[in-house]
């Protein structure tokens, strides 16, 4: 099975100047989603797998021809997909469609690492990859437990004043419907259903859970440094989270 790894990052940003040249640790961000893919490669060597960094930046293109040990593609991106507005899957689409002519390779599956997500375990990638393997999902994506409830705990904004998202008579958030978040951290789609330009959920979805990390979004400073905070320690006391850290030395000079 041929997969191909995705990586993609703009050159601005709106909360945090240079996001994606950051250092996190001691080591730039960027660097901990390459060495997650690379441990990945390592232990799953029945997999035949193509790395590539999509962006517009050159600092960034920069940053991995020079530090980067390991053959990485590079799409430059275009004007258009470079907006704030751009979905990440367009960008994923362009990068897929991109390689897929360059190097004339028909991939089984396309697997997108967020850039700004420095927090997975080798287990969380390979359940993600082993999910959409096995399942006929058209998308698989990473989700944690959500640490509020529509149906419980969230409200709007009415004319009125203040209202419950969904209207429930539900008296403990034990009693309402699980809810997951998002994390964004990782995606896993089809080729196919990838370029028919469908939103994710007009196909198949199905997920895998990983930690709660308390921080989901890297879109201001303090963000940045409480996810700083919350990755020293578990990198001290999770093996798994650490190693990613730790291959980093291996795959750079």
């Amino acid at each position: 099975m041929k997969i191909l790894f995705t990586i993609c990052g703009r050159a601005g940003s709106k909360g945090i100047k240079n996001k994606n040249l950051k250092d996190f640790l001691g080591l730039p961000l960027p660097f901990y989603t390459v060495s997650i893919i690379d441990l990945f490669m390592k232990n799953n060597e029945q997999y035949e797998c193509d790395i590539v960094l999509n962006t517009d930046s050159n600092d960034l293109i920069d940053l991995f021809r020079n530090r980067l040990m390991i053959p990485i593609e590079v799409v430059e991106r275009e004007p258009e997909l470079s907006e704030d507005n751009t979905p990440k899957a367009h960008v994923v689409q362009n990068s897929y469609a991109a390689i897929k002519e360059r190097l004339k390779k028909d991939y089984e599956l396309v697997v997108d690492l967020d850039i700004t997500s420095p927090l997975r375990t080798l287990s969380d990638l390979e359940a993600l990859v082993d999910k959409k393997i096995k399942t006929n999902a058209d998308v698989v994506f990473s989700i944690t437990d959500s640490r509020r409830n529509p149906y419980f705990n969230m409200v709007m904004k009415t004319k009125e004043g203040y209202d419950r998202v969904i209207k429930s008579n539900f008296n403990a958030r034990q009693e309402a419907p699980e809810m997951y978040d998002m994390n964004a951290s990782m995606y896993a789609y089809s080729p196919d259903f990838l370029i028919s330009g469908k939103g994710i959920f007009e196909g198949k979805c199905d997920a895998i859970k990983m930690m709660d990390t308390a921080v989901l979004d890297i879109d201001h400073e303090i963000d940045f440094e409480l996810m700083e905070v919350i990755a020293a320690h578990l990198f001290d006391k999770n093996q798994s989270m650490n190693l990613i850290k730790l291959n980093i030395s291996t795959i750079t000079v």
